[in-house]
């Protein structure tokens, strides 16, 4: 469990299958992920939640609000342990957007990346159409490494992928 001033990450249980699948069943959110489908099929939360013990190499947080316990959305590392990284992904609902809450979220996952599983470099994608998650990035001290064009394929068009990173000793500077 990790704790912001506005946010509690904890790991999430079936009972946040109901929450999950409203949050997820909107154009806006699968149309800035690769994964997320959309429509979001019944059934795909609980799915998702229950393979979350199998795969040791990642850590999935559900993003509540400290104050309501509220579900507004998701982030996680997912492990290379072989190379001592891990890749960055989030995702908040729609209502949620704007109000910092990823930005948040995401810093503190860097921080536990770092100081628990002493991570080497956590790195992170978003496609080109939504500068919002490059913002977020930058301002969790990730630099832009380059661009992959028409890299991804989603709903039949190409689109192009920004990847940032942050490197340890980059963090430990950001913190000193």
């Amino acid at each position: 469990m990790l704790t912001t001033e506005r946010l509690l990450l904890r790991a999430f249980t079936l009972a946040d299958a109901p929450d999950l699948q409203r949050l997820l069943n909107t154009r806006e959110v699968a149309l800035n992920t690769l994964r997320i489908p959309f429509p979001y099929p019944d059934g795909e939360a609980e799915r998702w939640i229950s393979t979350h013990e199998t795969h040791k190499d990642d850590h999935a947080f559900a993003i509540t609000l400290r104050r309501t316990e509220e579900l507004i959305g998701c982030v996680g590392l997912h492990m290379k342990p072989d190379h001592d990284h891990a890749e960055l992904g989030y995702w908040i609902g729609v209502p949620y957007w704007g109000l910092g809450y990823a930005t948040e979220a995401a810093a503190v996952v860097v921080r536990f990346g770092f100081e628990t599983l002493a991570l080497n470099r956590i790195f992170a994608m978003h496609f080109s159409r939504n500068p919002a998650s490059g913002r977020v990035l930058q301002k969790i001290g990730m630099r832009h490494e380059g661009t992959l064009r028409q890299h991804l394929k989603k709903w039949d068009e190409y689109v192009d992928l920004e990847c940032y990173a942050i490197l340890r000793n980059d963090f430990q500077s950001l913190r000193a």
